[in-house]
């Protein structure tokens, strides 16, 4: 919700404050995502491309969809969202250059400390976003009957501006998931060690017991020194990767959109379709060894068929 008011904010408020909802139309929307792009980048001086553009066009064209379905706007107008370019890399950094491997995800585990290295199996593998992972409690957390499979609720968030506890980004953020089983025992021996016993006991403490949740300026640190530790990460490498690391996989799997969108949490399906790659790189792999297959039952009745009709001969 912060980030959208700042887009809001920063970037839609000036050109169209004073502009009344139906007058807001195609023309207009291309003029303003054509001036957004030109914008130079705040965070990466020189950079040709500013990182924002995008992100601010899909904030308004949400909000332009809730008014056409409010019946304020007519039709909804016809505007491309502008590429996405991160200012943190040159042209040649790709996507998938932000999917870690699993042995990076568990490197980054180990080199953060106790009690917060379960974040990083939650970003990772819960596919969380950061103020999901830092807003979890002992209760969000339900265990069957022998501890051996758990069922995580995503209720809330850690405000990363206000520090306080708020509601999740969206609706669709309000979700509960299947606890991966490769995180499992790891995540049992967390509760049993270093998080409060109570219900409410945060699930990343500022301290072992606390009652206090890790504020995100604290986690930003942590997480700065743990990734200088671990070895071919791109540099800058963001906690948010991580969950990017989990969706990309999660598409790789055969995950269907309504499957893909549920897992993370999206609202806006186009943001779903950025991993379209990852499923379609799959769905490659798996056409491949079809064909392999396919080919080799093929070969082996062809020569089946070349030996009866030898010895038929």
């Amino acid at each position: 919700m912060t980030s959208y008011r700042g887009r809001i904010n920063n970037y839609l408020l000036e050109p169209l404050g004073d502009v009344k909802v139906r007058d807001i139309d195609t023309a207009r929307v291309r003029a303003l995502a054509a001036d957004l792009t030109g914008l130079p980048s705040v965070l990466k001086p020189g950079a040709g491309h500013n990182g924002v553009a995008g992100d601010v066009v899909d904030t308004l064209k949400m909000i332009l969809r809730a008014a056409v379905k409010d019946g304020l706007l007519a039709t909804m107008p016809d505007v491309m969202t502008p590429a996405r370019k991160s200012v943190r890399h040159d042209d040649e950094h790709t996507p998938e250059d932000d999917v870690a491997t699993p042995a990076q995800v568990d490197a980054l585990y180990r080199a953060v400390p106790q009690p917060w290295r379960i974040a990083v199996l939650f970003a990772a593998w819960c596919q969380l976003r950061h103020g999901e992972v830092l807003g979890l409690q002992r209760r969000d957390i339900v265990w069957n009957a022998d501890r051996t499979a758990a069922t995580l609720y995503v209720r809330r968030q850690k405000n990363g501006t206000t520090g306080k506890l708020g509601d999740p980004k969206s609706d669709n953020a309000v979700r509960s998931m299947s606890v991966p089983p490769l995180m499992i025992e790891r995540l049992r021996e967390h509760l049993d060690e270093p998080v409060g016993s109570g219900r409410m006991a945060p699930v990343v403490p500022v301290r072992e017991r606390g009652g206090e949740h890790l504020s995100a300026s604290r986690w930003n640190g942590v997480w700065t020194v743990a990734r200088q530790e671990v070895a071919g990460l791109p540099d800058g490498y963001r906690f948010h990767d991580l969950r990017h690391t989990g969706l990309t996989r999660f598409a790789q799997k055969g995950a269907t959109l309504a499957e893909f969108m549920r897992r993370g949490g999206h609202a806006d399906v186009a943001v779903v379709l950025r991993y379209q790659k990852a499923t379609m790189a799959r769905d490659i792999d798996l056409a491949a060894r079809m064909s392999a297959t396919v080919g080799e039952e093929m070969r082996v009745e062809k020569e089946r068929t070349e030996a009866e009709k030898s010895r038929a001969a």
